[in-house]
């Protein structure tokens, strides 16, 4: 049974808290010359421009022979689907069963085109295969076993392990081309008339697709997973006056399975990870009116979030919890916590559980994020109500450089398994994002986190290195009170 949580009692706003002295705590911004700027190029800047929104959904392929095997597939057409691999597609299937893609995409390869089959199944309308989706040409390494690359290769092998995006073999340099095709893909793909599109192609053709749409180079290549059958969203939006569309990367890698369930990255075996955790859903903002908005309790659709992400965590066993002092955040965190320390009566660990709970002043967000009446991407590109609500934007963009390091020293720089969940508003956890990727505040329009969601961030290579994003913004977990990977953009509103 589930029981509602107590409304607690007045409390003064978090501007009211920052005036009696914890604003020395935070990091901020003297003045808007000393803020970090986007790269070039910005999010969509090579897109071709639209005269509608559209979504385009990504799906890579189901498992094949060769993943089974372990070998190098890149563009080779030799592996088939499993029976796994099939049972993968069929989840697909029904995951997007609900959508009505207007085309489908795919990808030549056999494992792909299959892929596609499935999820397409009844639909009239005939697949569109484009050459430039098959999968990463890497030439003289297709079809050896990894461990044959390693003994045959040696030193060209590691390269292609640490530093793919200067990778070179047979006088080719394999990502690059990648990145190249993935761009050309774009203007094919987002001159479709249809507004919904279906793409089923490969792992780091998908990465590329993902990556260039949002400007970023062949750096990022291994960083934005793409899991078997696993689901990407991609929102365009035309922009006033002509010109490349705004993206937002709505969802990265939905899978048909616990995206927490895998210890590895990219096929590398990782002991460090960070879950980033979207508290629940709070009491509507029109009723409690807008000050004191951080202390809004969750409502029942909250508690019911928190208690299926608490349920979804609990076969792992979580070193740590580091939540916003603000009370939805502490009650999502609580709820995590007292699932994790009765693992044993639960069945999931025959001994006990004792994880720290921490609240860290770094991911308290201010009210005005609170009421949810805009976007983030229209306060970023518009100035939402003038310059007070932007200049709060930019405070919490600068605050989150110093979350972010707390978190990285949590997870301790040692040979040891460290689990950390870290649970705030959707706000908050876009920045962290952004900053475990190396972004400007501009990108935080760029993505999109609902709440009760989580996105799972490993470090292969420890707390030091490189942050790999296995997914943003799942959601499966919540079951029925989940958002629909592909409800329509019209309706987001309502739901």
């Amino acid at each position: 049974m589930l029981l509602l949580a107590p409304s607690p009692p007045a409390a003064p706003s978090a501007a009211h808290r920052r005036k009696v002295g914890q604003s020395a705590h935070r990091v901020r911004c003297s003045s808007v010359r000393e803020l970090e700027r986007s790269p070039n190029p910005r999010p969509g800047e090579r897109l071709p421009p639209l005269r509608e929104a559209k979504r385009v959904v990504l799906v890579r392929h189901g498992q094949s022979t060769w993943n089974a095997e372990g070998r190098i597939q890149g563009s080779s057409d030799i592996s088939v689907l499993t029976p796994k691999g099939e049972s993968q597609a069929e989840t697909s299937r029904l995951m997007l069963l609900s959508d009505s893609f207007d085309a489908c995409f795919t990808s030549p390869l056999a494992r792909s085109r299959r892929t596609a089959e499935i999820i397409w199944a009844d639909r009239g309308e005939d697949l569109i295969p484009d050459s430039d989706l098959r999968e990463i040409d890497l030439y003289s390494f297709q079809g050896l076993l990894k461990n044959e690359g390693k003994e045959r290769y040696g030193v060209l092998y590691r390269q292609w392990q640490k530093n793919a995006a200067n990778f070179s073999i047979d006088g080719h340099y394999p990502v690059r081309e990648l990145w190249d095709r993935a761009q050309n893909c774009w203007e094919r793909i987002l001159a479709h008339e249809g507004k919904s599109v279906l793409v089923v192609a490969h792992n780091a053709v998908n990465q590329a697709l993902v990556a260039t749409s949002l400007g970023l180079g062949t750096e990022y290549f291994r960083i934005l997973l793409q899991s078997n059958c696993g689901a990407s969203v991609l929102d365009f939006t035309p922009q006033a006056g002509g010109g490349p569309p705004a993206v937002c990367l709505n969802r990265l890698n939905q899978t048909p399975n616990s995206p927490v369930a895998s210890g590895s990255s990219a096929g590398r075996k990782t002991s460090k990870r960070i879950i980033l955790v979207c508290q629940g859903a709070t009491q509507n903002s029109a009723e409690i009116g807008v000050g004191g908005m951080g202390y809004a309790p969750l409502n029942m659709l909250g508690i019911i979030q928190s208690q299926k992400t608490a349920e979804l965590l609990l076969d792992q066993k979580v070193n740590g919890i580091l939540c916003s002092p603000q009370v939805a955040a502490v009650d999502t965190a609580t709820t995590i916590c007292e699932v994790q320390e009765a693992a044993d009566c639960l069945g999931a660990d025959c001994v006990p559980r004792y994880v720290e709970m921490k609240k860290l002043l770094e991911l308290e967000i201010d009210d005005a994020f609170q009421t949810k009446q805009k976007s983030f991407g229209e306060i970023a590109q518009s100035g939402w109500l003038g310059s007070m609500e932007y200049r709060t934007l930019e405070g919490l963009w600068n605050q989150s450089k110093a979350a972010w390091q707390a978190l990285l020293n949590e997870l301790q720089d040692d040979t040891s398994e460290r689990i950390l969940v870290v649970v705030g508003h959707p706000g908050i956890n876009l920045a962290l994002i952004c900053r475990c990727l190396d972004l400007t505040m501009d990108y935080m329009s760029s993505f999109h986190l609902d709440d009760g969601s989580i996105s799972v961030i490993d470090f292969p290579d420890g707390p030091k290195g490189r942050g790999v994003v296995r997914c943003t913004n799942y959601t499966a977990h919540l079951g029925r009170w989940s958002i629909p990977i592909t409800r329509t953009m019209e309706t987001d509103e309502e739901f």
